[in-house]
């Protein structure tokens, strides 16, 4: 059986890519579409999403970020799609490797510190959640559908949850 952490980052995966699928052919007015209490608009949100599950695998040594949140052009759905599946893999890959003691050298806000691989992964997790949260508030806010999201949705999607017959 795959690690625990393994199936959570499948269903980080799973999720981003759900809402951007409920995004895509989206006009560039709906993309800028934001609700209070969130992040930013709708474009800003999954470019700061992406670009910050980016930097976290950056972080674990998987590689360079893609895509640059603060650059402020918007590389359209279909490529925020394509960044979607590329950190998602990349995270799932690195999520059975990493080890609780399992730290490296970091700097955040001039200060230098211990960082264990461990917190950056539950960060990713935590993070994608928040965010997503917010698009939903956003699509919610202004009477756009976006389907079952959560993690049964997720299981039932992926063989996880399975009817049982009646006997």
């Amino acid at each position: 059986m795959e690690p625990l952490l393994v199936e959570a980052f499948r269903y980080n995966k799973w999720a981003n890519l759900h809402l951007i699928d409920v995004c895509n052919g989206f006009s560039e007015e709906q993309l800028q579409m934001t609700s209070p209490g969130t992040y930013g608009t709708l474009a800003a949100t999954f470019l700061h999403l992406l670009a910050a599950e980016q930097r976290y695998i950056k972080r674990l040594g998987g590689g360079e970020p893609q895509i640059n949140e603060r650059d402020d052009s918007f590389p359209g759905v279909a490529a925020l799609r394509e960044h979607a599946v590329r950190s998602g893999d990349k995270l799932i890959e690195i999520a059975p490797r990493t080890t609780l003691d399992e730290a490296h050298e970091s700097k955040y806000s001039d200060r230098g510190f211990m960082l264990h691989n461990w917190v950056v992964l539950i960060q990713a997790l935590h993070h994608g959640n928040d965010h997503r949260t917010h698009i939903c508030t956003i699509l919610g806010h202004h009477g756009l559908t976006y389907g079952d999201m959560d993690v049964w949705a997720y299981g039932e999607a992926t063989g996880g949850m399975t009817p049982i017959k009646a006997t």
